[in-house]
């Protein structure tokens, strides 16, 4: 449906993150005729620079912050599509408000006004569901789409950010270039990422370790979500690219937010670690530490003693009511528009992608137990 990315020459930010390097694997991988991939990360891992010495291709890594003003205008010039992925992901409040703001937001509104003045023809941005919710109400999305009107109060500063800068992305579409053309925008919403490299899922690994090879019981069974895999989600955002080239295609997706998830059956965050983890004899528990109220009055007193002590100093609560409505709210969506706009299908099975999953699992553990001290 869409035409290859021969001669564009692509700048992906966040490219040592978890998806970030995914799309740099697979532009590498499927793109022969690709311009130069420019790759920029404020720090580049070990994992992105094996990935880069695999091909022999036109690579320029690049060392920088998205609140550098300076160097995203070096970065940019002679680019002609921006992958976003740049992003600080905190559930669970550690990171404060004033940095979240100013590099998932302010750090986005900056690239964007250097795409302008650099004349990038094509802007993809990595957004999420928590751009969403799930609200302060907990009320539930099922096979939701992206027409859908949802009462969208949040609360927590990470969903804020990335609405915000979600926002600021489509409202430039249609900018005005320095050379007269314009720009062309779209934003990606994947819904919970998993696969091979998931930070989240190796700390679930861990907890499941040391309470004696079983997950702990985060989310209700109830409380259904899609995830998708890190593979489906890069296969995404290089279908996106091709279909911004086509100018068919890109009058569709000009401005659009899209869903981005697979085939991975619904079911709880809990369950989805026991899926993956049950062939390395993991098992999972059977119900959540205590009844779902109790856990809520539990996370508002560690809040009300977490601003109690701000001035002293600084604790962080394991658990926020937030995180909690997050883990157990059903919240479930559609790739449809995906499919029918820029001809979206994820690559990988459910079956594909839990294995290999699975087995970078496996290939983690003797060091995890070793790490943990775990026997």
């Amino acid at each position: 449906m869409s035409a290859a990315l021969a001669g564009v020459s692509v700048l992906v930010t966040g490219g040592s993150g978890f998806v970030g390097h995914r799309i740099v694997q697979m532009l590498l991988e499927e793109e022969d005729d690709l311009g130069e991939l420019r790759i920029m990360d404020k720090t580049l891992s070990a994992p992105l620079l094996h990935i880069c010495e695999r091909f022999q291709r036109k690579v320029k890594l690049l060392e920088g912050d998205v609140r550098d003003t300076e160097f995203l205008t070096r970065a940019c010039r002679g680019v002609d599509l921006v992958i976003h992925t740049a992003a600080i992901i905190d559930p669970t409040g550690h990171i404060s408000q004033e940095t979240m703001m100013s590099i998932n937001l302010h750090g986005t509104e900056r690239l964007l006004e250097c795409c302008v003045q650099s004349n990038v023809w094509f802007f993809i941005y990595t957004s999420s569901i928590e751009a969403v919710g799930p609200n302060t109400s907990a009320d539930p999305i099922v096979n939701g789409h992206e027409e859908l009107v949802y009462e969208s109060t949040l609360g927590f500063c990470y969903g804020e950010s990335k609405q915000l800068a979600e926002r600021a992305v489509l409202r430039a579409n249609g900018r005005e270039l320095q050379n007269g053309g314009s720009l062309v925008t779209c934003s990606l919403r994947p819904t919970y990422i998993f696969g091979e490299g998931s930070q989240f899922l190796q700390l679930h690994l861990d907890q499941a370790l040391q309470n004696g090879g079983v997950f702990h019981r985060i989310s209700k069974k109830e409380a259904l979500a899609n995830p998708v895999y890190v593979g489906n989600v890069a296969w995404a955002h290089v279908t996106a690219a091709r279909a911004m080239k086509d100018p068919a295609t890109a009058r569709k997706i000009a401005g659009h937010v899209y869903y981005v998830c697979d085939d991975t059956p619904h079911m709880s965050y809990s369950d989805l670690n026991h899926a993956l983890g049950r062939e390395l004899g993991l098992g999972v528990e059977r119900r959540l530490a205590m009844p779902y109220p109790l856990l809520y009055l539990l996370a508002s007193i560690m809040e009300v003693a977490s601003f109690l002590l701000r001035p002293f100093f600084r604790f962080v609560p394991p658990l926020t009511r937030h995180l909690l409505i997050l883990l157990n709210t059903t919240f479930t969506f559609s790739y449809k528009k995906a499919h029918r706009d820029m001809g979206y299908k994820p690559r990988y099975s459910w079956e594909v992608a839990r294995r290999l999953t699975s087995a970078w699992m496996a290939s983690i553990l003797p060091q995890r137990r070793e790490e943990l001290k775990i026997r």
